[in-house]
Parts: structure tokens; C-alpha cells; sequence
């Protein structure tokens, strides 16, 4: 019995959809993330407008002051739609999970010194509270944002948070088990040194401007606040202790470098579509980079004790040269 093998060469009709056909033409291949996200934002025929703010459609480019040509311009440098979102995030938590568990098996974590337990928890345990603030603040980012580039972006970064905080509970589990937490959500209710960080991601709770919560949450407080933590505070105790902690804090670190680029993009997109977007993101970054001094300050001061001042200087110099580098004058 023969058998003939014959290769085909199947010729697409069209290389894309409707929509991305007439954004991009007709002969152009899109690429998934292009598919999942352009032109997707519902536009028209919306049914009714909001109860609780009949001065809105459900979607609608006025609740913020931020006007774009194009707001599909605010696309992710990452690619993320949804199913490389979750491999990618999938790769960063067996790598986690593969770092507590090595931790555990070796007892890193119960060999670590008490004074750098105390130290660590002291300062890290409360922030639990600041990244469930995060994502409630992401999530409304995403909730309210126009055109599905930003909203889906935001969305993500919102669920990270989630993984943040767990993380942060896993590691202060690790190190004292639950009476540790129990004492962090005192200090975060009661601590004076948390009172103004409490008060800013409070305040941004009930801020209306969709785009002025990103600006103040994912670039002024984590733009100062990561960095002070998981880099400047975790060299201190990888020099004093050992690089425990640094392991268990992984997750953070990575999530931290990969967003920043997204975000840094989203602004010098922005600030380059007209000259009152820039005035107004500098008008922004200005005032809630004073309130994030304000908030991280006494949390440097917990950590660094008299080299406080020196270390957030730094932080928040690199800060302005993010804002420098997306074209946005302080």
C-alpha cells in the first residue's frame, strides 16, 4: 500500500479582524496582544447611563482631565493580554514558591537572626495593608479607565497586588508565624509611623480622577516606596543578616522593574500627546510626590534610623529622572 503525501499551501483570505484591519490595514498580521486589546472599549448603544453618576456614560473620557488623541496611543510595552499575563506571572511564582520552599527545607528562615527577624518585621509586615490599598486603588484604575489598553493593564497590576500582599504575609508567617501579623495591622491602625501612609492610600480611595490614582499610587508611592524597600532596605539586612530576606521578596522586586516600564511608557505617551497633559501630569506628580515623601518618610526613619534622610534623597531623585526621562518637568 502506497501512500502519497501532498504539502498544501493554504492562503488566508484576510490576515486579521474588521477592527484591527481598518486601524492597521488589510494585509497586516496582528499579534495577539493586538487582537485582545484595540478597539475593543464599547463606544455606542450603551443602555442607560450610571445611577449613581447620570453625568457619565458607563464609559466615558471625561472622568479624567487627561485628553488623548488616541487612548489605544497607551499600549503595554509587555504585550500582556490575558494568557501571557498569567504565564508570565505563573513563571515568577514557581520561581517564588521554589524560594520558600528552599528557605523551609534548609530552616534559613528559623537560623535567621532575632534582631534581624524584628527588624524586618517591624518595617516589611505592615505593607500588606499597603498593597491590598494597591489593589483596591488598581482596580479602580481599570474599573473606570478609558480603552481597553490601560484598563486591561491596570487590571493586572491590580491582581499582582493581591500576590504581593500574600507574600508579604507568607514571609512574616515564615518568620514569627501569625502573632506577626496580628501585630502589624496594630501597627498599621495605630503606629504613628504609619499614620500618614495609612491617610494617602485612604484618600486615593475616594479620589474621582481615574488617571490621577495612577499617577499617585503606581508612580509617586511605589515609584519611592520599592525602591526603598526591596532595594535599598534589602541590601541593609542582606549585609547585616543574611540574604533571607532577599529571597523571600523575589516576587516583588521583578514585579516592580516589569511594571515600571509599562508605566514609564504610559506617561511619556501621555505628556507627548499635548502640552496640557504634561502641565497637568507635572501639576500631579508634583503634589502627591510631596504627600509620598510625607508617608514614606517616617517608614525610612523605622528602617534607616539616621541615614534616613540620605537614602530617601536618593530615591526621590531617581524618582524625578523617571519623570525627566518620560518628558514630564518637575
Amino acid at each position: 500500500m502506497a501512500i502519497d503525501l501532498r504539502t498544501v499551501s493554504i492562503t488566508p483570505l484576510r490576515q486579521t479582524f474588521g477592527h484591527l484591519a481598518r486601524r492597521m490595514g488589510a494585509d497586516k498580521p496582528a499579534s495577539r496582544y493586538m487582537e485582545a486589546t484595540m478597539d475593543l472599549q464599547p463606544v455606542e448603544n450603551y443602555h442607560y447611563r450610571p445611577t449613581w453618576e447620570p453625568q457619565y456614560d458607563i464609559f466615558d473620557t471625561t472622568r479624567t482631565s487627561i485628553t488623548m488623541k488616541d487612548w489605544y496611543a497607551l499600549k503595554d510595552p509587555r504585550q500582556y493580554y490575558y494568557g501571557a499575563w498569567t504565564l508570565a506571572r505563573g513563571k515568577m511564582q514557581e520561581i517564588a514558591e521554589g524560594d520558600f520552599d528552599l528557605v523551609d527545607e534548609l530552616g534559613l528562615a528559623a537560623a535567621y537572626p532575632a534582631a534581624g527577624k524584628e527588624e524586618a518585621l517591624q518595617v516589611f509586615l505592615p505593607l500588606r495593608h499597603v498593597a491590598w490599598a494597591s489593589n483596591l486603588n488598581k482596580a479602580y484604575v481599570s474599573s473606570y479607565g478609558y480603552g481597553i489598553a490601560i484598563s486591561q493593564a491596570a487590571c493586572y497590576a491590580s491582581m499582582d497586588q493581591l500576590g504581593v500582599a500574600q507574600y508579604v504575609t507568607r514571609l512574616g508567617m515564615a518568620f514569627n508565624d501569625l502573632d506577626a501579623l496580628a501585630t502589624a495591622k496594630t501597627a498599621w491602625l495605630e503606629g504613628a509611623e504609619w499614620q500618614e501612609m495609612r491617610r494617602y492610600v485612604e484618600d486615593l480611595m475616594v479620589e474621582k480622577d481615574w488617571f490621577q490614582v495612577l499617577v499617585a499610587q503606581d508612580f509617586a508611592l511605589e515609584g519611592l516606596l520599592y525602591p526603598l524597600i526591596y532595594e535599598r532596605f534589602n541590601d541593609k539586612l542582606n549585609a547585616a543578616y543574611s540574604p533571607v530576606f532577599s529571597m523571600l521578596t523575589r516576587f516583588q522586586r521583578e514585579w516592580f522593574g516589569e511594571t515600571t516600564k509599562w508605566l514609564d511608557s504610559i506617561l511619556k505617551t501621555t505628556a507627548a500627546d499635548n502640552a496640557d497633559n504634561k502641565e497637568q501630569l507635572a501639576v500631579w506628580i508634583k503634589h502627591w510626590r510631596a504627600r509620598a515623601i510625607k508617608a514614606v518618610q517616617p517608614i525610612a526613619a523605622l528602617a534607616f534610623g539616621s541615614e534616613a534622610d540620605a537614602v530617601m534623597e536618593e530615591v526621590v531623585q531617581n524618582l524625578n529622572a523617571r519623570a525627566a526621562k518620560a518628558g514630564i518637568a518637575l
